[in-house]
C-alpha cells in the first residue's frame, strides 16, 4: 500500500480537493437539501480513483523516460518496486471503480466519465507532440469543482465552471514552474514542456500569465458567489486575497538561474493555497 501511494503521490491530491468540496458545498446550497453523506462520499470515491488512475498511467507510460532520468529514475516502475504490468492493471481497476461510482451518482456523471477519463489519462501522452501538455494536466484537475457540482445538481453553471477554469490556470502555471527542473533532459529527449521549448526565463513568463487568469477567475467566482454586496462574504475576499498573495510568493521563490526552491514553490506553497482557501470559502458559504 505505501508503494501504491507513493506510485500516485497521493498526497498531492489536497491541490484538487478544496476545490471539489467548493463544487461540492455550492451545489448543496443551490439544491437546499442538506448534507449528503453518501453523496459526499462518493464524491470523494470518484476524486480519488480518477486521480489514481491519471497518476499510474503517467508512471507506466513514462516508464522508459523516467529510467533514464536522474531525477525520476528511483521511482517506483523503474527502480523495479511496482512493475509494469501490475501498475497498469492498477489503473484499469481504478477506471472500473471511477466509472462504477458514478454510476451511483447520477445519470449526467455517468454519461460523462469516459470523457473526464479521457481527459485525465490523456494527459501522458500530451507531452510527446505538444508543450500544451501542462494545459492539459490543469484540465484534468479543474473538472474537480465542475464535476461535484454534477454530482449533486446534475447540470451545469456557471460558477462551478469559472473555479474549473481557476483551477486549470493555476495547475498549469505551477506545472510549468516544476518542469523547469527538467528542461535540458525534455529537450535531449524530444519531450514537450514549455520550458523546453521556451527556454526557462519566457517559460516563467507563461507562467506568470497563467496565474494572472487564475487570479482573475478567482475574483469573478467570488463576485458571481456573493452578488454585487460589499458587505457580504468578507471570508470569501480573505481567501481570496490569502491565494493571490501565494501565487506572487511562488512566484518570488524561483529565477531562471536558481531552482533550488521549486519543489518549495510547487508542493508546500500551492498545497497551503488550495487548503486555505477552501477552508475560508466553505466556512463562509456554511456559517
Amino acid at each position: 500500500m505505501k508503494e501504491y501511494l507513493s506510485l500516485i503521490k497521493f498526497s498531492h491530491t489536497v491541490f484538487a480537493l478544496p476545490f471539489a468540496l467548493i463544487g461540492f458545498t455550492l451545489g448543496i446550497l443551490e439544491k437546499g437539501t442538506g448534507l449528503d453523506i453518501r453523496l459526499l462520499v462518493l464524491v470523494l470515491l470518484c476524486m480519488v480513483f480518477a486521480r489514481s488512475a491519471a497518476m499510474a498511467f503517467n508512471r507506466y507510460l513514462d516508464r522508459d523516460i523516467d529510467a533514464v532520468n536522474p531525477r525520476t529514475k528511483v521511482r517506483e516502475i523503474p527502480a523495479g518496486v511496482i512493475s509494469p504490468r501490475s501498475a497498469l492493471m492498477f489503473v484499469v481497476l481504478n477506471c472500473v471503480a471511477f466509472i462504477a461510482t458514478t454510476f451511483f451518482i447520477n445519470p449526467i456523471c455517468f454519461y460523462l466519465s469516459p470523457v473526464a477519463l479521457a481527459v485525465v489519462l490523456g494527459y501522458s501522452y500530451t507531452k510527446r507532440f505538444t508543450w500544451l501538455c501542462h494545459v492539459v494536466l490543469g484540465a484534468g484537475l479543474g473538472l474537480a469543482p465542475v464535476g461535484a457540482w454534477l454530482a449533486v445538481t446534475g447540470y451545469f453553471a456557471w460558477t462551478p465552471v469559472i473555479y474549473g477554469l481557476a483551477v486549470l490556470c493555476w495547475v498549469s502555471g505551477f506545472d510549468v514552474i516544476y518542469a523547469l527542473q527538467d528542461e535540458d533532459f525534455d529537450r535531449s529527449q524530444r519531450l514537450y514542456s514549455m520550458p523546453a521549448f521556451f527556454g526557462k526565463k519566457q517559460a516563467l513568463r507563461l507562467s506568470e500569465w497563467l496565474h494572472l487568469f487564475s487570479a482573475a477567475f478567482i475574483v469573478l467566482a467570488a463576485r458571481l458567489i456573493l452578488g454585487d454586496d460589499p458587505q457580504a462574504g468578507w471570508l470569501i475576499w480573505l481567501a481570496t486575497g490569502f491565494f493571490l498573495s501565494m501565487l506572487v510568493f511562488q512566484h518570488r521563490l524561483v529565477k531562471p538561474d536558481d531552482l533550488s526552491r521549486v519543489n518549495v514553490a510547487f508542493f508546500t506553497t500551492n498545497g497551503i493555497a488550495s487548503v486555505v482557501y477552501g477552508v475560508l470559502v466553505i466556512g463562509d458559504l456554511i456559517f
